[in-house]
Parts: C-alpha cells; sequence; structure tokens
C-alpha cells in the first residue's frame, strides 16, 4: 500500500458538504484500501458524517462496526475482540483504548486523540427540564426521580462506580436506574421507559424525541478523550493510518463540534 500523507498530497477536492466548506485531501493509491474499523458510540455521528467524505476523495472503502467501548455485552468492542473479530482500526474511550493495549490487541504507540466528550442528560421532549446545575441540584435531581437509564459503556462506569458514590446516593440508584446494554440511552428515555437518560453529549441530541437538559456539572464532569490505535496484526495500518490523519486533522474540526464533541485537533 502506497500512500501519500495528508501534507503533501497530489490533488485536493473541495467538499460542499452540510456548507462546511471543507479541504479533504485525497491519497494517490496503488488500488484501493478496504479499512475496517470498529469504534465506539460517542464518535459515532461524526464518523458517519466524515467517513462518506473519506472514502469519496480517497478511494478507500471504509467497512464499519460499532460497539460499547467497555463491558461484556456481545456487540461491545471488547467482545468482540475476545471472539477474534478482525479489525485494522479502533475507536473508543481512553480507558478501553488502553485496556486493549494492556492485552496486546493493539499496536503500542498508535494511539491519536480524536476528541474529548462530556457527560450530558435528556429528558423526553415536553416533560420538565430537571435542575442539575449544580452539585447539590443534581444530587437532588437523582434522588427525586422514579426513573433513570444509564451508559453500559465509559460514562456509565463512571456515574455508577465513581459519581454515585460521591453523591451519596448508590443504594437509591440501585433501586431506580438501570444500566442500558446494546441501546443508546436516548432511545430509552424516548419511548418512556426512563425520566432521565445520561450518556456522551453526542449520543443524545441527535434524538428529536428528547429535550436536552444539559451536562453534568464542572465539579463531577468526565471529560473522556476517544482515540483510535491500530489493530495488532492487520493487514491494512498503512491505510488505516491514512483515514486517522484525516479523521484527526484540523480541516474536519467544525464538523466533529457540531456533533456534541471537542476535537482534539484543537
Amino acid at each position: 500500500m502506497n500512500l501519500r500523507s495528508f501534507s503533501a498530497p497530489t490533488f485536493t477536492r473541495r467538499l460542499g458538504l452540510l456548507g462546511l466548506g471543507l479541504f479533504v485531501f485525497a491519497a494517490q493509491l496503488v488500488h484501493a484500501a478496504e479499512i475496517r474499523v470498529i469504534t465506539s458510540g460517542a464518535f459515532t455521528e461524526a464518523y458517519k458524517q466524515l467517513v462518506p467524505m473519506y472514502e469519496q476523495a480517497s478511494g478507500n472503502k471504509v467497512i464499519s462496526a460499532f460497539g460499547a467501548s467497555v463491558g461484556n455485552a456481545p456487540d461491545s468492542i471488547p467482545s468482540r475482540f475476545a471472539r477474534g473479530e478482525k479489525f485494522d482500526l479502533v475507536i473508543l474511550s481512553e480507558g478501553g483504548l488502553e485496556a486493549l493495549m494492556a492485552e496486546g490487541k493493539l499496536v503500542k504507540g498508535s494511539r491519536v486523540d480524536l476528541a474529548r466528550s462530556q457527560i450530558g442528560v435528556a429528558v423526553r421532549k415536553g416533560t420538565p427540564k430537571p435542575d442539575i446545575s449544580t452539585v447539590e441540584a443534581l444530587k437532588k435531581t437523582l434522588l427525586e426521580a422514579k426513573s433513570i437509564a444509564y451508559s453500559a459503556s465509559a460514562s456509565g462506569t463512571y456515574l455508577s462506580t465513581e459519581l454515585f458514590p460521591k453523591l451519596g446516593v448508590a443504594e437509591q440508584m440501585k433501586v431506580t436506574a438501570k444500566r442500558i446494554m446494546s441501546e443508546r440511552v436516548g432511545a430509552v428515555v424516548a419511548r418512556g421507559d426512563a425520566e432521565l437518560g445520561f450518556q456522551q453529549v453526542s449520543e443524545l441530541i441527535y434524538f428529536k424525541e428528547l429535550d436536552f437538559v444539559g451536562t453534568l456539572p464542572d465539579a463531577v464532569q468526565q471529560t473522556i478523550f476517544f482515540s483510535s490505535a491500530l489493530v495488532e496484526g492487520s493487514q491494512e495500518q498503512e491505510a488505516a493510518k491514512h483515514l486517522v490523519r484525516f479523521l484527526s486533522s484540523a480541516a474536519v474540526a467544525k464538523l466533529v463540534r457540531e456533533t456534541g464533541l471537542d476535537p482534539a485537533s484543537r
């Protein structure tokens, strides 16, 4: 695979998609590559918009899979690696990525940070928005909520193991809060199965059936990096690197920001 870097392009193409005025640098290929990527939820919306741009500009084809960053659900990224599914590139939360790196599943030193994400709260459209503006207000809201849904991924792990105990609500959360497996929290709240939903902002804001309440107070917020890494033994590592250069470039930062993330390229 002979790919030129974005710093020395053979030509550029302007993609006016969504009025971004985005410049995508195309690569000269000996042959088009198929890049197998698995990505976790928080980066999904940005990824779904960026991949078609990349494919159009590069001639490469990206074969995508999706799963939770952590956990043992059948479709989680750790579970899919454990049963031997093959990928060239993985995009997930920093904790999940470092765990796979420690297991020897990923190429050491290949981590590239793509975006930062924060945890947000949403309710079903038309229902009262609770006060989460301060830590005390958040605690009161948690205690008064009849049902709560939170992610089975990185943000949910933080809520259940750190935030709930810190606020002194862990025992009640065992009764009123539910960890959602293999589904977006927003879908659970949208159909009325939970009063409050907690998940990464980028995974909540696209549900038209929801009203976004806001992010957790700064004092108890968790900011998570979502990063990419090459998979050990992959046959398309050069092509995967090329895709990462695009996903992490300043040219796509505006779009990434519009999907509820803070681009790491800033």
